[in-house]
């Protein structure tokens, strides 16, 4: 589905496959100072000793700092064994520059690095909830319905709101209001499964994709929502609010993928644009029904 503009984006935290590569990112950087060291011992060349600055940028980018600095240090002892006239201590200034170089590129590489993740991490999240933002969830909802067209597994969408949200604007403030649209995200982060994806699209609207599981479970996992949101009693700009004053009305769409939908029918952005709309219409048959229920498309 696309709600905004085309541009780049995408997301996330340390799984079993990225702890894995991070196994192969150690020993790629093992066997690249390993084969410089080689190198280094025969020829003795400054430009066969530029190449460790090779495995110190790889290990920085992948490993963080720590990992930068370690590869950077084990280098300079490699370069020292290397070249064993170092060993006395005996630098030129080419050798000082050189180990220089090791650390500060190690180190250098590594804070960018962090910068440009920190950037990205910003740019996916939705800086109210702690939600997807709109961009990171259009890239997860279309890697999720191309997994569901090719293992014909279904998807579906819930779409909700925040009931009466301009009644808490006016009687407490903004400030209540948005820490009510807060409270509703992280309700909806503890509440949706792991293998779902939910972004706040609108001041208080939110939408979730949700994955392999049949109709019946979607509106399960929808009603403890509603009943979690309705149930919880929080603390809003410093006041403390009673159960029941919070409520959220909720739309459903779902698509088998079995090839007998009518809804979400085709693929890519058709398909997830078709899901969204008949969720946000069952949203608002939700509301017509008086609000803090379910209506399903």
């Amino acid at each position: 589905m696309r709600l905004t503009s085309r541009r780049p984006g995408a997301a996330h935290a340390i799984s079993n496959d990225s702890a894995l590569s991070q196994v192969w990112a150690c020993a790629a950087v093992v066997a690249a100072l390993l084969t410089t060291f080689q190198l280094d011992r025969v020829t003795g060349s400054a430009p066969v000793q530029h190449l460790y600055y090779v495995p110190i940028v790889f290990a920085a980018f992948r490993l963080g700092w720590r990992g930068g600095l370690t590869t950077a240090l084990t280098a300079i002892v490699l370069y020292h064994l290397a070249n064993p006239i170092l060993l006395t201590f005996r630098y030129e200034q080419a050798d000082v520059v050189q180990i220089t170089l090791f650390i500060a590129i190690g180190l250098v590489t590594a804070r960018l690095t962090a910068d440009a993740r920190r950037l990205r991490a910003l740019a996916m999240t939705d800086d109210l909830t702690g939600l997807h933002s709109l961009r990171s969830f259009e890239a997860r909802v279309k890697a999720m319905i191309r997994d569901s067209d090719k293992a014909r597994t279904p998807v579906s969408f819930i779409v909700l709101d925040v009931d009466r949200l301009k009644t808490l604007n006016d009687t407490f403030g903004h400030l209540t209001g948005a820490e009510a649209v807060r409270h509703v995200g992280h309700l909806i982060g503890t509440c949706v499964p792991p293998d779902a994806v939910a972004c706040r699209y609108g001041g208080d609207e939110f939408v979730v994709g949700i994955p392999r599981r049949t109709e019946a479970e979607v509106a399960a996992l929808a009603d403890e929502l509603r009943r979690a949101v309705n149930a919880s009693a929080p603390v809003l700009d410093g006041r403390p609010f009673a159960a029941a004053t919070l409520s959220v009305s909720v739309g459903l769409a779902h698509r088998s993928g079995n090839g007998t939908d009518t809804i979400g029918a085709g693929d890519g952005d058709d398909a997830g644009n078709a899901l969204f709309r008949a969720a946000d219409r069952a949203l608002y048959v939700a509301k017509e029904n008086g609000r803090n229920r379910i209506s399903v498309a």
